[in-house]
């Protein structure tokens, strides 16, 4: 039984938006941080955003800042990827994780969905 998987993706024009979302199975993942990761065909898998175990926390990278918003539900175990303004250096595959904070920087642990494909046309 996977422990993470994600949906939501699909295809979408440039400037439109998507809403991705990973349920987490397994009453221990309800109580720690997540992120999002997105991998380009011929690229390595990169940050996208992560969230505290409680949520009053998140981070972004800098790509995707003021355009995507990470949020989580922990009583459904699901944590969200609202994605607006997209273009088409933002599709992908975008893979949730389950891993931790050292101080302020996320680490991911090695507890990864199967991914959902993000294509933006422009």
């Amino acid at each position: 039984q996977a422990l993470l998987e994600e949906f939501g993706g699909g295809l979408v024009q440039a400037g439109g938006s998507l809403r991705l979302s990973c349920q987490a199975s397994g009453r221990t993942f309800s109580r720690t941080p997540k992120a999002w990761f997105r991998q380009a065909p011929g690229k390595e898998r990169e940050f996208v955003a992560a969230i505290t175990w409680d949520g009053a926390s998140t981070n972004y990278s800098d790509s995707v800042k003021g355009r995507f918003t990470i949020d989580r539900d922990n009583a459904k175990n699901t944590v969200d990827l609202q994605m607006n303004s997209l273009e088409p250096e933002d599709s992908a595959v975008y893979y949730c994780n389950a891993g931790m904070y050292r101080g302020s920087s996320y680490v991911a642990l090695n507890y990864w969905g199967q991914g959902t494909r993000v294509t933006v046309s422009s």
